[in-house]
């Protein structure tokens, strides 16, 4: 896909790509980061919106860019290979040509320290990763108004009190829909596990301090087999809790076997259903949520179980691989699947199969346990995931879990989750 995107774009200097659609736009933004994935999924939705567009993967191709192209604002990756994004902040501040060019900073640190040493070096702003595409277009909208605002030689302050008096009251409004998007998110959650003699179920879910888009459940689909899933939206706040809404309720549990649905369709003869595998559920669900549609994608593990035999069959959209903690203690993972949700990979979602003996653990589980940072800005990781998880088996399923959140808060004593955490656990006993 960037490739298709790149096809309609022309080379500017020193390697910046700008979109031929924009190149007599005067409001041009600059987007630096490593990661080309973010890059193209920024670069489609600003282009959507009319702006002209140059792209660095580093931060002395960025310097390099800036200085020649004089972007009207900067969208500034942090933790980028060689030159970080506060040095780069630094340089183009010291820079008598670019020093007015605001810059806003794109990063995983999510920490108040992070905010102010961002801050410090000369950003204008500090938007944390997994990003919300309506939080950055809405931010970058305020600070292009700021940038037009200084090149008309300026508003007198009572205009600059009266903008900022009305950024105060959406800020307001912003955070009221966080605390309703809150209790919606909570409100998706299952209040308790199936209860099942031959197998085991336990969670902890911990809400990052901004509203995210985790959501996992679990169900019956028919008489033997149940339904898993664990989903990660992109961004956070009230967009990304609504698509996690309507993805839950499309995956709701069938009432019936008349229903057809996304997971079990009616057929003519008996039993009068079919389920539909994993790997069909994804391709199903990769064109109805398009990136174009809603601005958002999301990762997803989604499983059958067969509560009689162990018997699984399952697909990934590259989400964490799910773990079988075997009662030896080996490890085995799920990695059969695809991209993720809403790229439009259509039905190139590979399925696998696993089989749970008795005193094997399943743990599904996203992304927010093994990238927690902490005060070193290192990742808790897999090692010391699957070291604990393995460490655990001999103990109640639920204490497992308990164990691998005391964990993170050994590696961090402040436990402040920069983005959701979500895991769950499946015991089968046969």
């Amino acid at each position: 896909m960037a490739t298709e995107y790149q096809a309609h774009n022309e080379t500017g200097p020193n390697g910046g790509k700008i979109s031929q659609d924009f190149q007599n736009d005067p409001q041009t933004i600059l987007i630096v980061d490593d990661n080309d994935i973010n890059r193209m999924l920024l670069s489609r939705m600003l282009a959507k919106k009319g702006f002209g567009l140059l792209e660095a993967s580093d931060g002395a191709e960025a310097i390099n860019i800036a200085t020649e192209e004089l972007p009207d604002l900067i969208l500034l990756d942090i933790m980028m290979p060689e030159m970080d994004g506060y040095e780069v902040c630094l340089r183009l501040r010291e820079n008598r040509e670019t020093a007015d060019i605001p810059i806003i900073f794109l990063s995983a640190k999510s920490e108040t320290d992070d905010k102010i040493k961002g801050l410090e070096a000369g950003a204008v702003d500090y938007i944390t990763k997994p990003f919300s595409m309506g939080e950055v277009l809405a931010r970058v909208k305020a600070q292009l108004k700021i940038r037009s605002l200084t090149k008309s030689l300026k508003k007198s302050n009572e205009s600059l009190k009266k903008a900022l008096l009305e950024l105060e009251k959406k800020q307001e409004r912003i955070e009221d829909d966080l605390k309703a998007a809150a209790i919606i998110q909570k409100s998706l959650l299952p209040e308790s596990p199936p209860e099942l003699d031959s197998v085991n179920f336990a969670w902890e879910f911990r809400p990052s301090h901004r509203i995210g888009g985790d959501i996992f459940n679990l169900f019956f689909v028919d008489d033997y087999q149940l339904a898993v899933y664990v989903l990660d939206v992109s961004g956070h706040g009230v967009p990304s809790a609504m698509v996690a809404v309507t993805v839950s309720q499309l995956l709701r549990p069938p009432s019936g076997i008349s229903e057809s649905s996304v997971l079990r369709k009616r057929i003519s003869t008996p039993p009068y259903y079919k389920i539909v595998p994993p790997s069909e559920v994804l391709s199903a669900l990769d064109k109805t949520y398009p990136i174009e549609r809603f601005e958002k994608f999301f990762t997803m593990t989604y499983l059958l179980l067969n509560y009689q035999d162990g018997n699984i069959s399952y697909s990934n959209a590259a989400h964490p691989f799910p773990v079988i903690v075997r009662k030896s203690g080996q490890l085995e993972f799920l990695d059969k699947g695809g991209s993720i949700i809403g790229l439009g990979t259509g039905d190139g979602f590979e399925e696998g199969k696993a089989k749970l003996e008795p005193g094997d653990r399943l743990f599904l589980y996203t992304d927010g346990i093994l990238e927690y940072r902490n005060a070193d800005e290192s990742f808790f990781g897999q090692e010391r995931f699957h070291s604990v998880l393995v460490n655990s088996r001999d103990v109640p399923l639920d204490q497992a879990l308990r164990r691998v959140i005391e964990s993170l808060e050994t590696f961090d004593t402040e436990l402040v989750p920069q983005d959701d955490i979500t895991l769950l656990g499946i015991e089968y006993r046969g």
